[in-house]
């Protein structure tokens, strides 16, 4: 079974960035953009994360897409976290295993109509995509044109959460055209947000004209040049500066030195973690994993990484999940500690969010005081991620949103800690935390369905594949005059269509 998991995991992630660069590496600011203050002008973006998948919807990549305001799917998330209409306008259940979408009147991007058929065609290219798009995680659904604005869409088992998990960035409808060429969902120009890529320049810069056919109306800005820049602090001097209109993930250590105008703090579901490789090396001894947790002090990386933008890790699902702590239940059947006595381990992280190094260097200290011996390693997330999934490291300090996939906490669950989990960073493989996920997955009552959502991050818990560090809350640089940007605990809207300067 494990094998499985790690060909899916590993499947798609070799592919390299599609064309040249033309800009600096790392994003400085030698290419000054025309400061317009008009009411159309267009907006300049500072990106985190580079392309890593040829910007396929199928992974990472695929909120780059939903944060530009280029893709969207049947559903979106409402700020409490419910589905809410995309597009379609409307759903029915119309069975234990059956679901209808009606479909609003809207436009691809290269003109034709969004009919049912094209819509069952995106969501069934979606299904045979590997690696297995996250939010599909041990689900298997059919998708069917009932008519030119009605989807018919069947699941093998009762998927009461079915309208959460389409509104995943993964599952985001392409016209035909981005299916040219085998093996690949090209997105420039083929999507129905209300901005539509014109080009992309490796992983360093992007180009989006408003799509003025946009059926959510027409967006204010004119377009958005939007470049890749991997460094908060380069990100931080570029909005300084006034090369950049927006932007994101700024590093905590630059926020003060903003003006309180340009600063927005959002709570968001991103915790910071330590996954641990079950799979091979020390830590495969779950009394090895053991002794790692006890050595961690997470309130030191609140108060002092993070300078007081984030809360101590209490779970998988932080705060901003405003019911997940009265219902945590404490983990159980966790092993006993043993002695580091030396061991050596190798821990990674990604220089992407500005304070992960930081954080990897603190638990280096701490490891290391506990009797660990660690060799860190610090990358580009996009020339790490592949290494991390085939089981490369002993230990990976990544930021994850766990809401991100689909907004239901038990397929995060799935798709992270689960044999066949898509993005199992632990490489966890237990029977109990799956019997757990299967019977949370098994149900339809939205509280019932929490309360074992806890059981089952009490299972993963208790393995300790994985150790919580941190909540985080999200700073985003944000010019002076720029209105209307998108401020969402999901992390899966930046630019909307009232987003302008």
């Amino acid at each position: 079974m494990r094998s499985v998991a790690r060909r899916r995991l590993c499947a798609g992630l070799l592919l390299a960035p599609f064309l040249s660069g033309c800009f600096a590496s790392g994003g400085g600011s030698s290419a000054h953009w025309p400061r317009d203050s008009s009411a159309d002008a267009r907006l300049r973006v500072a990106l985190a994360f580079p392309p890593a998948e040829n910007l396929s919807p199928y992974g990472a990549d695929a909120t780059l897409l939903s944060r530009l305001g280029v893709t969207e799917g049947l559903t979106e998330l409402d700020a409490n976290g419910a589905a809410a209409p995309a597009l379609a306008e409307s759903w029915k259940r119309e069975g234990p295993r059956s679901w209808t979408f009606t479909l609003r009147e809207a436009t691809f991007q290269d003109g034709g109509d969004v009919t049912a058929s094209a819509v069952a065609d995106a969501l069934d290219r979606a299904t045979r995509a590997r690696p297995e798009p996250a939010a599909l995680t041990g689900v298997d659904l059919r998708a069917t044109a009932k008519g030119d604005r009605r989807v018919g869409i069947v699941t093998a088992e009762p998927d009461s959460v079915l309208p959460l998990r389409l509104s995943s960035p993964s599952l985001a409808v392409f016209s035909a055209g981005a299916y040219r060429e085998p093996g690949r969902v090209d997105p420039v120009g083929t999507a129905t947000g209300p901005f539509a890529l014109t080009r992309v320049t490796g992983t360093t810069a992007a180009s989006l004209d408003r799509f003025d056919d946009y059926w959510g109306g027409r967006a204010q800005a004119a377009g958005i040049d939007a470049r890749f820049i991997p460094d908060g602090t380069a990100r931080t001097n570029a909005l300084r500066t006034g090369d950049v209109d927006i932007a994101e993930a700024l590093p905590v250590s630059q926020a003060a030195a903003l003006d309180e105008r340009e600063r927005r703090e959002t709570a968001t579901t991103r915790t910071t973690s330590l996954s641990l490789n079950t799979a091979s090396g020390p830590f495969a001894d779950p009394a090895l994993r053991a002794a790692a947790r006890r050595a961690i002090d997470t309130s030191v990386l609140a108060d002092d990484v993070y300078e007081g933008h984030a809360d101590p890790g209490a779970g998988i699902f932080g705060p901003a999940l405003t019911w997940a702590a009265d219902k945590r239940v404490k983990p159980t059947g966790r092993s006993a500690p043993t002695s580091p006595a030396g061991t050596a381990i190798t821990l990674a992280t990604y220089d992407n969010r500005p304070e992960l190094p930081e954080v990897a260097q603190v638990l280096k200290q701490q490891l290391e005081k506990a009797g660990f011996e660690v060799e860190l390693e610090v990358r580009e997330y996009s020339r790490l991620e592949r290494d991390v999934l085939a089981g490369k490291f002993d230990a990976f300090v990544s930021a994850r949103n766990t809401m991100l996939d689909t907004g239901d906490p038990v397929s995060v669950l799935a798709a992270d800690h689960t044999c066949d989990g898509g993005y199992n960073l632990g490489l966890l493989c237990d029977a109990n935390v799956d019997r757990a996920v299967a019977r949370a997955e098994g149900l339809a009552d939205t509280t019932r369905r929490q309360h074992a959502a806890m059981s089952a991050e009490a299972a993963v818990l208790g393995t300790d594949a994985i150790v919580p560090l941190v909540h985080q809350r999200i700073v985003t640089g944000v010019a002076a005059r720029v209105r209307g940007v998108l401020l969402d605990p999901y992390e899966r809207a930046l630019v909307g269509t009232g987003t302008r300067r």
